[in-house]
């Protein structure tokens, strides 16, 4: 049984493997990108576009404040919690060319969340956008963060709009909660202050750690999944070879929606488009459809990523015609499933495959990914990217036939080698050297893998394994339904049963209707026994539907601790 499937029909162009060490470290792979790129437009939000020679000199202005006036070294941690601004790639860019690893920290976290972060990973610094400093505020003196940076939302736009846009969004929109930190400094003080100096490009190497991502991973509490330089180049340098047959010269403009604090738009839309010199435009607030629909129309741009409800909510907004997709030439989902009914409906909107990729934190993150030159393979997550091994294990770590389901393990250049400082949660998601994903998948006869379900979400019905994403894409291609997402509650006589969580797209939709559907389209086991209605269901600051949440919530209904 071969473990890479050399036998599969790779994309025209495409190389099963490719050289990974153009670069020694990601700092020298940024640095390149900078100054190859000087004059291009590399990065547009709320209307402020900035080149790559302007991050160039922010970001080396960033980087001499952390040295010369922080006192901070190389391996220092700084955790960055902002949306997508124009702020984040100056911060994140200056920080790794001071030498520092990254902790990327979702701005939603609750103080709870954040003190747990910031003390696992050893942070001494953050940067932070005002909107969230109320909670750092309440736990800051229980971590060693001595340096607080603040910035607003409209720092980085220019002239007049700069401080009207802070004015709205602290005074009239009222999203700026009080707060005292004495100690913080704002964001554009940071950068006149650097400005002052110099930074000194710090000494790093190809196995220091750049990132960490922190991650529920596939056991147990928030950890973070320490990436390398070496990772992160790697990675960079596949995903290339991937995209290169479709990339013809010309700067592409990537929409960036997911955000980049998020290991997916972090490495695709961030690092990957620094590495070609394209342009990312910036959505700071997704879920505002109008809003996001409204930037779309602006651009031609050529290059999308998302996540499946994201796609699924703008197929389903009013205004969606108003863009034009004319220009688009590759479209990704990943993040989640993307449902055979979502990529569709997106197919027929807007000309474009909705190209289903697949990765995690702790692979940096692609693994596999469709092809982009129309092959058709809805349902798959396609083929594992250049230098990239999968197999399909079982519980004994043993190979299983072609077909079979068992867990998805990886080993390849963009794999990272442990959680920070968490010998015993390494060794839990580890075969030898193959990485266990916690997904369970099948490989089928043509190298194209296929995954089931996460394996801690799988439902067991009286001795049956039913995976909740086959029952979702059930019902999703009913017509009146918006979004689903499917549990197992107990059960006495079949140890589980399945219930749905259906927001309608159509208020006539009932249960007897939506029952008859899958009767039509699962066999009885897998049919749902419960079926609730909801306004909209719990997701992730990504736009990825929380099973997790809708557990919890079961439990307390039913008097278990969750």
């Amino acid at each position: 049984m071969q473990t890479f499937p050399w036998h599969a029909k790779y994309p025209e162009g495409v190389r099963p493997e490719v050289p990974v060490q153009d670069f020694e470290t990601l700092v020298d792979l940024i640095d390149n990108g900078l100054k190859k790129y000087a004059d291009r437009p590399a990065f547009e939000n709320m209307g402020k576009v900035m080149t790559y020679a302007d991050i160039d000199k922010l970001s080396a202005d960033f980087a001499s404040y952390l040295q010369n006036v922080a006192g901070l070294k190389k391996g220092d941690r700084i955790a960055i919690q902002m949306p997508n601004l124009l702020q984040f790639p100056i911060a994140m860019f200056g920080a790794l060319r001071a030498g520092m690893t990254v902790v990327n920290t979702n701005p939603l976290y609750t103080a709870r969340e954040m003190e747990h972060q910031f003390n696992d990973s050893g942070a001494t610094a953050i940067v932070v956008v005002s909107l969230y400093a109320a909670e750092l505020q309440k736990i800051v003196k229980n971590t060693k963060i001595k340096t607080i940076i603040v910035t607003d939302l409209g720092d980085m736009m220019s002239g007049i709009k700069r401080p009207i846009v802070n004015f709205v969004v602290k005074n009239v929109r009222k999203m700026v909660p009080a707060y005292s930190l004495p100690t913080a400094i704002k964001f554009n003080d940071v950068l006149k202050q650097g400005a002052k100096g110099s930074y000194k490009k710090a000494d790093l190497t190809k196995e220091d750690f750049v990132f960490l991502q922190y991650t529920g991973g596939t056991t147990g509490v928030s950890k973070g999944a320490a990436l390398r330089h070496r990772n992160l180049v790697a990675h960079a340098a596949m995903i290339e070879e991937w995209f290169k047959p479709h990339l013809n010269g010309q700067q592409e403009q990537m929409i960036t929606a997911i955000p980049m604090y998020h290991i997916f738009a972090l490495s695709v839309n961030c690092l990957f488009m620094l590495n070609i010199g394209a342009k990312n435009i910036l959505v700071t607030n997704p879920r505002d459809l109008p809003g996001f629909i409204k930037e779309l129309s602006k651009h031609k741009f050529t290059l999308m990523t998302g996540v499946n409800t994201l796609f699924n909510a703008l197929i389903n907004h009013a205004d969606i015609g108003k863009v034009d997709f004319s220009s688009m030439k590759a479209c990704i989902g990943g993040g989640m499933a993307v449902q055979r009914a979502v990529a569709e409906k997106w197919k027929n909107l807007t000309g474009v495959a909705l190209v289903e990729g697949y990765g995690l934190s702790e692979t940096s993150p692609v693994l596999c990914c469709n092809p982009l030159d129309g092959t058709e393979r809805t349902g798959t997550i396609g083929l594992p990217v250049p230098n990239t091994e999968i197999k399909i294990m079982n519980e004994k770590g043993e190979e299983v036939p072609n077909g079979e389901p068992g867990e998805l393990c990886a080993r390849g250049p963009q794999v990272f080698t442990g959680y920070y400082e968490r010998p015993d949660e390494t060794a839990k998601c580890f075969f030898d050297d193959w990485f266990r994903t916690g997904d369970i998948a099948v490989m089928e006869d043509d190298g194209f893998f296929k995954i089931v379900d996460r394996k801690k979400d799988m439902i067991l019905v009286s001795g049956f394994n039913v995976y909740p994403n086959e029952v979702e894409d059930a019902i999703a291609t009913h017509p009146k339904v918006l979004e689903v997402a499917a549990i197992g509650v107990p059960n006495e006589k079949s140890t589980e049963v399945v219930k749905v969580f259906v927001v309608k797209k159509d208020d006539s939709l009932t249960e007897e209707e939506l029952i008859a559907h899958c009767r039509e389209n699962m066999t009885g086991y897998k049919v749902p026994k419960h079926v609730e209605w909801k306004d909209e269901l719990p997701k992730s600051n990504v736009g990825k539907i929380l099973r997790r949440v809708l557990k919890e919530e079961e439990k307390a209904k039913s008097g278990v601790p969750a």
